[in-house]
């Protein structure tokens, strides 16, 4: 057991709440650094998807102390995934499997200074399970990493360019429209995109609240019955009225389509990793 000052340790996960996961994530790091802080961002990602986890640590991390911060999102879980922890430009330390979960919310934190594998037994659970590598893997190297214990300790240094990347598409950006990528819907329903104010405006040119616009299926789809969505640009949602859709940028700088008081993603049938086109109507 550590005996250190009080460190911070945040935790994401697909985990739920309904069995004991977190809980024995939590139980390990505190039997080992029992004076950390623990926060939770999230236990409600997605079951599998590495793109909705990796899209909430890029929106949360910039917003909480510099610290550890431990995201599991695993669905290679046992296989020839590598076990990894990386040291940010600001200074934080995010453990978790190389599958491009942790990368976009690294390069937000200043960059990736330093990659290790965790492969030094000492810093894990003496019986690691093929299944659980939350718990018996990644738990521990935060606790410890938490402590004090330095980066290069846990195991061979890795290239950062040799890291996994999500291959979630890029905003496609062409005269007259833009094509993104649905990031995460959030508990209002909203549909948060991976795309930016700036995108949109290099497409179609600058914004006005009011300003007309069209949303369709990069593809030709239906969105809900509809083959396009006719909605304003807005700086809030209460510019628009009840029931009213709309794009806005969010709280953390990313477009969002939403409606006013109602859910959009109900409404329009969307989730991650739809492709939508939005141009001017």
């Amino acid at each position: 057991m550590l005996r250190v000052p009080e460190s911070f340790v945040s935790l994401l996960t697909d985990f739920g709440l309904a069995d004991p996961s977190v809980a024995a994530c939590k139980g390990v790091i505190l039997r080992i650094n029992p004076n950390v802080r623990l926060i939770d961002i999230s236990h409600g990602i997605a079951r599998h998807c590495v793109a909705h986890g990796a899209a909430i640590l890029w929106a949360a991390l910039p917003y909480l102390p510099t610290g550890v911060h431990l995201a599991v999102v695993d669905p290679g879980v046992g296989t020839g995934r590598r076990a990894i922890a990386l040291r940010t430009g600001r200074g934080d330390h995010l453990v978790g499997p190389d599958n491009g979960l942790l990368l976009p919310a690294a390069e937000r934190l200043g960059g990736i200074m330093a990659a290790h594998l965790l492969e030094n037994p000492a810093y894990r659970l003496g019986d690691v399970s093929r299944t659980f590598h939350a718990r018996d893997v990644f738990a521990p190297a935060a606790a410890y990493l938490a402590g004090g214990v330095a980066l290069d300790a846990f195991g061979p240094a890795l290239e950062p360019a040799s890291l996994v990347r999500l291959q979630a598409a890029a905003p496609d950006r062409a005269p007259g429209y833009l094509d993104a990528s649905v990031a995460f819907v959030d508990t209002w329903g909203n549909v948060q995109f991976m795309a930016e104010q700036a995108d949109l405006e290099a497409a179609i040119g600058p914004l006005s609240s009011g300003d007309e616009l069209s949303v369709e299926g990069a593809d030709g789809s239906a969105l809900g019955g509809r083959n396009a969505i006719e909605l304003r640009w807005r700086l809030t949602y209460g510019e628009s009225e009840r029931g009213e859709p709309l794009i806005c940028v969010d709280s953390y700088g990313r477009l969002a389509l939403a409606v006013n008081l109602e859910s959009a993603a109900e409404k329009y049938g969307l989730e991650s990793d739809r492709r939508l086109r939005i141009r001017r109507s």
